[in-house]
Protein backbone atom coordinates (compact mmCIF):
# COMPACT_ATOMS: atom_id res chain seq x y z
CA UNK A 1 0.00 0.00 0.00
CA UNK A 2 1.11 3.30 -1.14
CA UNK A 3 0.11 6.68 1.24
CA UNK A 4 0.82 10.33 0.45
CA UNK A 5 -0.75 12.93 2.01
CA UNK A 6 -0.25 16.89 0.45
CA UNK A 7 -0.28 19.14 2.90
CA UNK A 8 -0.76 22.33 0.60
CA UNK A 9 -3.72 20.60 -0.74
CA UNK A 10 -4.81 18.85 2.22
CA UNK A 11 -5.39 15.65 0.69
CA UNK A 12 -4.43 12.22 1.24
CA UNK A 13 -4.22 9.51 -1.60
CA UNK A 14 -4.44 5.81 -0.34
CA UNK A 15 -2.95 3.54 -3.48
CA UNK A 16 -4.29 -0.37 -2.88
CA UNK A 17 -2.57 -1.54 -6.15
CA UNK A 18 -0.65 0.18 -9.41
CA UNK A 19 -2.73 0.96 -12.24
CA UNK A 20 -2.45 3.42 -15.33
CA UNK A 21 -5.56 5.28 -15.13
CA UNK A 22 -9.03 4.85 -13.54
CA UNK A 23 -11.43 3.13 -15.24
CA UNK A 24 -14.17 5.23 -13.09
CA UNK A 25 -14.74 6.78 -9.56
CA UNK A 26 -16.99 6.49 -7.17
CA UNK A 27 -17.78 9.45 -4.00
CA UNK A 28 -18.23 7.41 -1.02
CA UNK A 29 -21.36 9.04 0.84
CA UNK A 30 -21.41 12.74 -1.38
CA UNK A 31 -18.31 13.22 1.05
CA UNK A 32 -14.65 14.43 0.55
CA UNK A 33 -13.72 10.64 -0.07
CA UNK A 34 -13.51 9.05 -3.72
CA UNK A 35 -12.60 5.29 -4.55
CA UNK A 36 -10.87 4.95 -7.78
CA UNK A 37 -11.04 1.99 -9.89
CA UNK A 38 -9.05 0.43 -12.75
CA UNK A 39 -7.99 -2.98 -13.88
CA UNK A 40 -11.38 -4.65 -12.83
CA UNK A 41 -11.08 -3.64 -8.79
CA UNK A 42 -10.88 -1.17 -6.46
CA UNK A 43 -7.08 0.63 -6.78
CA UNK A 44 -6.85 3.82 -4.69
CA UNK A 45 -8.65 5.68 -2.18
CA UNK A 46 -8.89 9.70 -1.97
CA UNK A 47 -9.61 11.94 0.68
CA UNK A 48 -9.51 15.63 1.30
CA UNK A 49 -9.27 16.88 4.80
CA UNK A 50 -8.30 13.88 6.05
CA UNK A 51 -8.34 14.58 9.80
CA UNK A 52 -11.59 15.48 9.81
CA UNK A 53 -13.37 12.56 7.64
CA UNK A 54 -11.34 9.80 8.51
CA UNK A 55 -14.30 8.11 9.50
CA UNK A 56 -15.04 8.03 5.66
CA UNK A 57 -12.13 5.19 5.52
CA UNK A 58 -14.37 3.26 7.49
CA UNK A 59 -17.31 3.42 5.22
CA UNK A 60 -15.43 2.81 2.12
CA UNK A 61 -14.25 -0.26 3.74
CA UNK A 62 -17.15 -2.07 4.39
CA UNK A 63 -18.83 -0.67 1.73
CA UNK A 64 -16.07 -2.45 -1.05
CA UNK A 65 -14.69 -5.08 1.49
CA UNK A 66 -11.63 -3.43 2.49
CA UNK A 67 -9.79 -3.83 5.75
CA UNK A 68 -10.90 -0.75 8.12
CA UNK A 69 -8.17 -1.54 10.38
CA UNK A 70 -5.05 -1.11 7.75
CA UNK A 71 -6.86 2.09 5.79
CA UNK A 72 -6.72 3.90 8.67
CA UNK A 73 -3.25 3.17 9.63
CA UNK A 74 -1.89 3.84 6.57
CA UNK A 75 -3.88 6.93 7.12
CA UNK A 76 -2.56 8.13 10.11
CA UNK A 77 0.66 7.14 8.55
CA UNK A 78 0.56 9.56 5.89
CA UNK A 79 -0.47 12.05 8.20
CA UNK A 80 1.93 11.39 10.35
CA UNK A 81 4.91 12.18 7.29
CA UNK A 82 3.68 14.69 5.05
CA UNK A 83 4.57 15.35 1.71
CA UNK A 84 6.47 11.89 1.79
CA UNK A 85 5.24 8.70 0.07
CA UNK A 86 4.67 6.27 2.37
CA UNK A 87 4.73 2.26 1.81
CA UNK A 88 2.93 0.16 3.97
CA UNK A 89 2.46 -3.46 4.70
CA UNK A 90 -0.03 -4.92 6.45
CA UNK A 91 -0.30 -8.17 7.66
CA UNK A 92 -3.22 -10.86 8.26
CA UNK A 93 -4.91 -10.77 12.05
CA UNK A 94 -2.85 -13.20 14.34
CA UNK A 95 -4.15 -15.69 16.22
CA UNK A 96 -5.60 -14.84 19.78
Amino acid sequence: MRVDYDSEADALDIRLSEFDRYERQEQVDDGPCTVGFANGGLVDIELLTPADHLDLLEVAAARYGLDASALLAAAKAGLAAPDRVVRLEVGVRLAA
